[in-house]
């Protein structure tokens, strides 16, 4: 069932008695980056400001790209990264990592950074704990693209995943690229055939194979597993996942090695009682004074990922696994509990297949606020929504922008406290109380009720 023709748009819900209350950051479709209140008011917007994601860091600056390279030649790409301050000036750039020269395009040096980056220091998103290095200090992670060829994945050319730490001049200082760890990463025999066979090419001929497909990396920062002694989980590891292979990971800063993976056989019996996590987007340890720290929390697509043996469904043994209906799921990444969930169950649908089933096949994050709350961007769709612990709903918000083919995708979202911006002045919060679906109706449409009724008798 699709979207219907009228819906209504913006803020759609809101309990302040029991919403965790700040701004909320995203990146607008043909727009930019946009900054809106509780009631959906748009307080600013960075025209132009490109990202995915984008992100806002305390006092007001704002990450994101400003060149998205050409999608003919490079599957995602965003030509460089840069740092905005509140007035739009551009105070650092990186774009230094691969000169590229695309058939009809401009020569020009270009990030080929793609779904996710982290300034040093800064946790992946508000906690009270945080404690940002200096400035001279810090460096940035950047998830970016190469191209390479490696027979012992496939006999046809890659675009791989590179993890990138630059400095604050611009200067690559560390690199890890992903090709190097595939014996690493727990692929079995049918999946290394299929990938073999075909990396996930998209266009034969045209595109390189974009095997692993990596959509989040972020350092693991201070945590209580870290504090216990695994080491395993050092601060500065980095956790990334795979959209396309299943796999959500953590490599150690220090050796480069996979130290810790789930996935991507979920019918091993240390994920089985999880089910299958499918296509992940988001998974992050959350931060340190947030409730939960230190449990992972991801948004699990569902859709279609992995690859495995060929099946009715997969004939190549390309996105063998397939799930029509998302969760957000927080972990014990020890122990792999699920300490808490959301899904059509808690959304209140009867089955996952329920039309208005809770279901976002591509993009989609998840945020724990200070309150215990989730904030969680269903992508596909443009909605952002925040539940309680107990999963009832207590703000929503329905994107209007669309992009270029109609769709109005919401990449990630980020609740911002209202702190981090002294440029403002604390807004109005004002309850919104959604109408009886029932007796919503656009102009000229006639409301329910029948003219006439006419009551069965049985006896006639």
């Amino acid at each position: 069932m699709g979207r219907p023709t009228s819906y209504p748009t913006g803020a759609t819900l809101y309990d302040p008695g029991r919403a965790w209350s700040g701004y909320t950051f995203y990146q607008a479709p043909e727009l930019g980056a946009l900054l809106i209140d509780m009631n959906g008011r748009e307080i600013r917007l960075w025209s132009g400001l490109k990202g995915q994601p984008n992100k806002m860091r305390p006092g007001g600056n704002v990450l994101g790209s400003t060149v998205l390279r050409d999608s003919r030649y490079g599957m995602q790409d965003q030509a460089d990264v840069v740092e905005a301050d509140w007035d739009g000036r551009i105070v650092w750039k990186f774009d230094c990592h691969e000169y590229i020269e695309d058939p009809g395009q401009p020569a020009r040096w270009m990030a080929r950074a793609h779904h996710d980056y982290q300034r040093g220091g800064d946790s992946v998103y508000y906690s009270p704990c945080e404690t940002p290095e200096s400035e001279k200090e810090q460096t940035t992670l950047i998830l970016a693209h190469r191209n390479v060829s490696v027979p012992a994945i496939s006999d046809q050319p890659l675009t791989d995943d590179v993890l990138l730490e630059v400095d604050g001049a611009g200067r690559i200082v560390w690199e890890w690229l992903a090709s190097d760890h595939v014996g690493e990463l727990g692929f079995g025999a049918e999946a290394r055939r299929a990938m073999r066979r075909n990396p996930n090419v998209r266009r034969k001929g045209v595109d390189p194979g974009l095997w692993l497909h990596m959509n989040a990396a972020s350092r693991l920062g201070p945590n209580r597993h870290y504090d216990d002694g695994d080491v395993r989980f050092h601060p500065s590891n980095i956790l990334w996942s795979a959209r396309e292979a299943n796999v959500i990971a953590i490599t150690d800063r220090a050796t480069g090695a996979v130290v810790w993976r789930l996935g991507p056989d979920y019918e091993s019996s240390r994920w089985h009682a999880l089910g299958w996590i499918i296509g992940a987007h988001h998974p992050h340890l959350i931060p340190k004074g947030l409730p939960g720290a230190g449990n992972l929390l991801l948004f699990d697509n569902g859709g279609w990922a992995a690859y495995g043996a060929p099946h009715v469904s997969s004939v190549d043994g390309l996105k063998t696994a397939l799930r029509d209906y998302s969760r957000v799921l927080e972990l014990d990444p020890v122990t792999f509990a699920v300490v808490w969930q959301y899904g059509p169950a808690e959304a209140g649908h009867a089955m996952p297949q329920d039309a208005n089933r809770f279901y976002s096949p591509y993009l989609g994050s998840a945020q724990r606020l200070p309150n215990g709350n989730t904030l969680i961007a269903e992508g596909g769709g443009g909605r952002i929504f925040e539940v309680t612990r107990e999963h009832a709903l207590v703000w929503e918000y329905i994107s209007p922008y669309k992009n270029a083919r109609g769709s109005n995708p919401v990449d990630r979202a980020y609740r911002i406290p209202y702190e981090w911006l002294p440029q403002l002045a604390r807004p109005a919060e004002t309850p919104i109380v959604p109408p009886d679906i029932a007796d919503w109706r656009v102009p000229g449409a006639a409301g329910r009720g029948a003219e006439t009724t006419v009551r069965l008798n049985a006896d006639s």
